[in-house]
């Protein structure tokens, strides 16, 4: 005769319970790792493929022949970029010699936040062109510092800046022609033109300022900032 079933206890129940979650969290967890470790090379090959599709706008590969992003010295925190943390700068190589540095820097006082900027400056402290990485300027209104989102195809807001040298031009210059200076803006969204031109000139000065140092730093080499 077959024993009677005893009835699982509260405890036992509890206990079994306990090791099923634990089994599916564990498969999960290993499942997604596998996932995670699959899908990082491409991640990552789209990442970098993203920055240097940014970079183009701003210095055209016939420019350089070396790996960009493979070249490059880092700062410590670096208020004149606007960075609270290390910075990089990138160096952009013809026949061994450099020709351009590739940086970000960040306008803290943008209409709705930072906006965080892409700056090419030749060897002679020209600027090469700077484009916008992100922002949270309204729809519409501040976000023509995007040559997508200006209605002047021909001649985007963000390419005023191309070709300037800043250590050439009177600092006074270097506002909002409603301010006196010598950059166009769209009525009514100053705010944002503002903070990325005093934040494009800051950072330009800075960096061609210390080019010297910049220029002599071994690759990947860490500086004092």
């Amino acid at each position: 005769m077959t024993p009677p079933i005893k009835p699982m206890t509260p405890t036992r129940m509890a206990a079994r319970t306990a090791l099923i979650l634990f089994l599916f969290v564990a498969v999960f967890t290993a499942m997604l790792s596998g996932a995670y470790l699959w899908t990082r090379p491409f991640i990552e090959a789209s990442a970098t493929e993203e920055k240097m599709k940014l970079i183009d706008e701003v210095l055209p590969r016939e420019r350089y022949d070396n790996k960009l992003l493979d070249d490059f010295v880092t700062l410590d925190a670096t208020p004149e970029l606007g960075f609270g943390e290390p910075a990089r700068i990138l160096r952009a190589r013809k026949d061994g010699k450099i020709v351009a540095l590739v940086f970000e820097a960040v306008a803290p006082d943008g209409y709705a936040g930072r906006i965080r900027l892409l700056l090419t400056l030749g060897l002679d402290g020209r600027i090469i062109g700077v484009r916008v990485i992100e922002h949270k300027e309204t729809p519409g209104l501040g976000d023509y510092i995007e040559p997508q989102k200006d209605h002047d195809k021909a001649r985007p807001w963000i390419t005023q800046f191309n070709e300037l040298a800043p250590a050439t031009i009177d600092a006074r210059e270097w506002k909002v022609k409603k301010d006196g200076g010598r950059f166009d803006s769209m009525a009514g969204a100053t705010v944002t033109p503002r903070a990325v031109i005093k934040a494009v000139h800051k950072a330009a000065l800075f960096v061609a300022a210390n080019s010297e140092r910049i220029l002599a730093s071994g690759e990947q080499k860490t500086e004092g900032g």
